[in-house]
């Protein structure tokens, strides 16, 4: 259980690290970039194999890699700014209910029967992302504000469908820490060639605070997922209840994060957003 507790802990330490990016002005691309770089050296360090590097491009999964390269940029970027205008709760529920993408990819492609309650909860989802992500009377509502978490509910389930698929199709096992590295890098990789394009207008020279960012998001993310692997090992857990207590942990402890330490108003509709949210977690992972 505590592998469990420490993955559920890193990963809703990342949506309070994007918060503070805006708080202290960092440059999200640039420490994102940092973060995949860390995240990529810090894998590589704990694979216990020998690694050749002149090997890599000729695995079956590599061209995968290099998509979900582009794809983590991309939704990283969407998870920052939706904790930095809508706030970590919003991010969070956003982030949590995309499981319900690769639910609707096994039962199109594997053929899987989808019960009468699974479907419940996946329109339970839906609701949960809007209802989450609806501000308190008085306060404007802009488009971003449902736009956003929406991209970053689309954006982390094509992720998570995408790994699941090259798991099962194309990465051995014993592979998976080096996949993982080779992802990371190759996210990092699409960002340095963005931020090298974007240097030819404006030169970009990252400050400390954004180093400092970056390399915090990096290890956080890091050990979200390496905590998770572990928990997934134990014996006394299953898939289903590991992926449950996860996601319903991340959703409530990053909600609480957000009021405590940023002061975050949370509606009588947000709260029904996230209850939502819980109750078709558990809908879709036991039913």
């Amino acid at each position: 259980m505590l592998d469990l507790a420490l993955s559920i802990l890193f990963s809703s330490l990342i949506f309070v690290v994007f918060k503070l990016f805006d708080t202290y002005r960092i440059e999200t691309l640039t420490a994102i970039i940092i973060n995949y770089v860390v995240a990529s050296a810090v894998g590589m360090f704990f694979y216990q194999s020998k690694i050749d590097l002149s090997e890599i491009p000729s695995k079956p999964w590599f061209i995968g890699t290099l998509a979900l390269g582009i794809l983590f940029i991309i939704v990283f970027n969407l998870m920052a700014a939706t904790s930095q205008r809508s706030g970590v709760s919003v991010a969070s529920v956003a982030t949590k209910m995309s499981l319900v993408i690769p639910v609707l990819f096994g039962l199109l492609v594997y053929n899987e029967k989808l019960g009468a309650l699974k479907s419940v909860g996946i329109l339970l989802a839906l609701a949960a992302v809007y209802f989450a992500s609806v501000k308190a009377k008085g306060v404007a509502l802009r488009k971003n504000m449902i736009i956003l978490p929406t991209l970053v509910f689309i954006g982390s389930g094509i992720i998570d469908t995408s790994i699941k698929y090259l798991e099962e199709t194309l990465v051995p096992k014993e592979e998976f820490p080096l996949f993982s590295a080779v992802v990371f890098g190759s996210a990092a990789t699409t960002g340095v060639i963005f931020i090298a394009i974007k240097s030819f207008k404006k030169r970009l020279a990252p400050n400390l605070t954004t180093v400092l960012g970056g390399i915090t998001l990096g290890i956080l993310n890091y050990f979200s997922i390496f905590y998770l692997l572990r928990a997934l090992q134990h014996e006394n857990l299953n898939s289903a209840s590991v992926f449950t207590i996860n996601n319903v942990a991340i959703v409530m402890f990053s909600t609480l994060l957000g009021v405590v330490l940023f002061k975050e108003r949370i509606s009588n509709k947000n709260w029904m957003g996230i209850t939502l949210a819980i109750i078709s977690i558990f809908l879709v992972a036991f039913f």
